[in-house]
């Protein structure tokens, strides 16, 4: 990969689009994209390993979602615990600590007990934070945060608000990517998304492999991360292309 490795993002979150249209452009049900997700998240968590990414936040299921087909939803509970039965000692191997962000109080107890299991067996893992994002929203994430403050008893600011996020431990991504060529964030990171790059790819999610990837990290590298300031105000060199 032709990219200096501190122009390579801390923190990268997902998107994962196109699961359903790739399953029916091959005339599959469309849980048979979700299947085919599932091995491509596998191979993602791998290659930002080897690109040293330290964070990696996926959305995998959104609070808008229960609106889909009851046999879809009821799939992708099936699909996660699956997952995570067959999958938790490699990542343990692979020393990736899983995380869940979203509200749980909706998912069953056998979903929730494959949750909090996974998060216990990955919790000394150091080398990659997965976050999943399993019924999550990020008007949600705002919300859960103010009304935590407000029940406390503290002030509501900026920072406040920030700390108290489902990803505040591991900050806000340096890079959004959306696959399956769709242009918006449907409700994810709201916060945090403030000052990420974002790249949309055209790559539907079952088909983005290590070369879509690295297309997005060099778009990436080309990037000046301003923040609201000029470029002369900048500290240092900012990212430029290798």
């Amino acid at each position: 990969m032709a990219v200096a490795p501190e122009s390579v993002p801390r923190h990268i979150a997902i998107v994962m689009d196109g699961n359903g249209r790739w399953a029916s452009k091959r005339f599959l049900p469309r849980i048979a994209g979700h299947k085919q997700g599932v091995e491509v998240l596998k191979r993602t968590v791998r290659a930002c390993v080897l690109r040293g990414v330290q964070v990696l936040t996926v959305f995998a299921f959104s609070s808008e979602n229960w609106k889909r087909p009851a046999d879809e939803v009821s799939g992708l509970m099936e699909i996660l615990v699956v997952a995570l039965s067959r999958e938790l000692n490699q990542l343990k191997k692979e020393g990736v600590h899983l995380q869940f962000i979203g509200e749980r109080e909706s998912l069953s107890e056998r979903v929730r007990n494959s949750l909090l299991e996974a998060e216990r067996e990955t919790a000394d893992n150091r080398k990659l934070i997965l976050n999943v994002c399993f019924n999550y929203g990020g008007r949600w994430d705002v919300v859960q945060a103010a009304q935590a403050l407000a029940a406390a008893g503290l002030p509501i600011t900026e920072e406040s608000l920030a700390r108290n996020l489902a990803t505040a431990a591991v900050g806000d991504p340096d890079l959004i990517v959306r696959t399956g060529g769709e242009m918006r964030l449907s409700n994810f990171l709201l916060w945090q998304a403030a000052y990420s790059e974002l790249y949309f790819s055209h790559v539907l999610w079952p088909e983005f492999d290590d070369a879509a990837l690295d297309g997005a990290i060099q778009a990436y590298a080309t990037r000046e991360r301003r923040y609201g300031m000029t470029s002369q105000q900048l500290p240092g060199t900012s990212h430029t292309a290798t």
